[in-house]
């Protein structure tokens, strides 16, 4: 039986629980290249090769590091955070520090014995870097606009402008490499017209949520997927009182920041995702709720046509919702 690793990652450093000869051992690392290393030779040192690493699906945090480790030999599995902490509720786990975040995800690990991760296609990764990419230029120059309002100094209010003109030109010149990239992979090409054959997803939606989901096939069913964009809903209840219905948001939260305007979108002119919508509002559902709920309703029909290879198409609802 392989050693096994848990680590609990953050921006800037993680902690790692190592569990070899029945002997645990604890490390904090930089999260960076030379923490990579550092880790590498840290487990060579204690004879702990290969070994079963588990950390959680926490988006670019954990992404390179995940690949180096998968690049060294190691078993690697990518957890979503929501296992993690049912199994963390399953302990009966109170305290919040980094140490017993590592040690859960390592008898995580060691207990449920978790399919191991295989790390997206080039092309996929590629994508996922210029689709990230854009997001960053898009907060950049949401913050320079919001800078632009009070400044009454001519020239910073010249100098702000040059700098939201350029971003501009960045954006624009970003989409058009997503968009060149897609067009020059078939596979990608295709997943992208199926996808933006749903009403509400343009083709730069597609194109986030090809670049966040990764292989369709490596989940069995659509609430998978929901479950790993935190799109699965989260009951309030206790004894007999019954709180609000909310989404979990334990999961990749670029998923659930592309899907959102295009769930206002299908809201009004998807047939499935207004009628469904419609039937939640009059059931007492708050707007949020309604629009946390189509979010959720087009991950289930991009599962289904990805999965089918078929267009969207109204008439087959079921089969779109196949496994859903």
């Amino acid at each position: 039986m392989l050693a096994t690793l848990g680590i609990d990652i953050s921006k800037a450093d993680f902690h790692v629980e190592l569990s070899v000869n029945e002997k645990l051992r604890h490390r904090r690392f930089v999260n960076g290249k030379e923490g990579f290393r550092e880790l590498c030779v840290w487990l060579a040192r204690h004879k702990a090769e290969p070994v079963h690493a588990c950390l959680e699906a926490t988006g670019r945090y954990g992404d390179e590091l995940a690949l180096h480790l998968y690049e060294a030999g190691h078993v690697v599995s990518v957890i979503n955070p929501a296992q993690i902490k049912a199994f963390g509720q399953s302990e009966l786990l109170r305290n919040k520090d980094d140490r017993p975040d590592a040690g859960l995800i390592r008898r995580f690990c060691e207990k449920q014995q978790p399919a191991a991760w295989q790390p997206p296609s080039t092309q996929l990764r590629e994508l996922q870097a210029l689709t990230r990419h854009l997001e960053n230029l898009h907060d950049t120059r949401q913050q320079q606009v919001n800078r632009l309002e009070g400044v009454n100094n001519k020239a910073v209010l010249k100098s702000l402008r040059k700098l939201v003109a350029h971003l501009d030109s960045e954006i624009q010149r970003t989409e058009k490499q997503i968009q060149d990239h897609i067009d020059n992979d078939p596979d990608l090409q295709r997943q992208q017209q199926l996808l933006s054959s749903i009403k509400g997803i343009g083709k730069l939606t597609a194109a986030k949520l090809l670049a966040e989901i990764g292989d369709i096939s490596s989940y069995k069913s659509a609430r998978q997927v929901a479950a790993y964009a935190g799109l699965t809903p989260r009951n309030n209840r206790s004894g007999t009182l019954r709180g609000k219905t909310r989404l979990s948001k334990t999961g990749n939260a670029r998923v659930r920041k592309a899907l959102f305007f295009p769930a206002l979108v299908a809201k009004r002119y998807n047939p499935i995702v207004r009628a469904f919508c419609q039937r939640l509002t009059h059931s007492g559902k708050n707007k949020m709720e309604v629009i946390g709920a189509a979010m959720r309703k087009l991950i289930h029909i991009a599962f289904g046509v990805l999965k089918s290879g078929k267009h969207f198409d109204p008439d087959y609802e079921l089969l779109l919702n196949s496994n859903g």
